[in-house]
């Protein structure tokens, strides 16, 4: 007896079952496209927008206002390093005119450290006039420092002084609140090179936030009323 044949395959067989695979292919493909796009549009927005706004120092245009951003203190309660640097830079741009009033713009919000007045006492101790130092004792971190300048201290216009390394997400955060900002990022020598790529990781982490921040317009921790001391300083220089 012979053999009982199976019958042999339709010609298009394989060809159904390719496509499936295909359109599984195509919905990953889709999928990883689309993640890489919501993962790189904010991050190159937030330092496309800062980077087309960075100065060198001497290239700093004439601007009313300073702003410079805490960034902690020693255990004496003075200012770090880095935050000297971004004091200094402040400095120099208000000795040679570039500037009429210094925002100082930092941390109070625990027992023994505030940064605000760490920041203006280093200032003044180097020849600023106490006039024209305004001290923002509620920015808790960049967004609100950029919200309260413009809303609180009625800043328009101002140049952002901070390291290099965040310069970039400070400028799109003022830039967002609706000031005019340039930026000058120096220098973070010093810094060790293992520390110094936590900080720029985190940097990258915190661009998301400062979009997603400066997207919605989120209030910061605390607004409060308008308050006239950078105009009053204006007035007087």
């Amino acid at each position: 007896m012979e053999a009982e044949q199976l019958p042999a395959a339709p010609p298009d067989e394989p060809a159904r079952h390719a496509r499936p695979a295909r359109r599984r292919w195509r919905r990953r493909l889709l999928v990883a496209a689309a993640l890489v796009v919501v993962l790189l549009v904010p991050l190159a927005w937030v330092q496309g927008t800062g980077q087309a706004r960075l100065r060198a120092l001497d290239d700093v245009r004439d601007t009313p206002v300073a702003i410079v951003l805490g960034a902690g203190l020693r255990p004496d309660g003075s200012p770090s390093t880095y935050l000297r640097r971004r004091l200094d830079a402040a400095r120099a741009l208000y000795e040679r005119g570039t500037v009429q009033v210094i925002l100082v713009s930092g941390d109070n919000g625990s027992v023994g450290h505030d940064e605000p007045t760490a920041m203006h006492d280093y200032l003044v101790a180097n020849g600023v006039p106490t006039s024209a130092v305004v001290l923002d004792y509620a920015g808790f971190d960049t967004h609100d420092s950029c919200v309260r300048a413009h809303r609180v201290f009625g800043v328009d216009a101002a140049v952002v002084l901070t390291q290099d390394y965040h310069v970039r997400r400070a400028v799109f955060s003022c830039t967002a609140a609706g000031i005019d900002t340039q930026g000058v990022g120096v220098s973070s020598a010093g810094v060790p090179s293992a520390q110094l790529r936590r900080w720029e990781l985190r940097e990258v982490a915190a661009s998301y936030k400062g979009w997603w921040d400066g997207l919605t317009g989120r209030e910061p921790v605390h607004l409060g009323p308008a308050e006239q001391g950078v105009q009053d300083a204006l007035r007087d220089s």
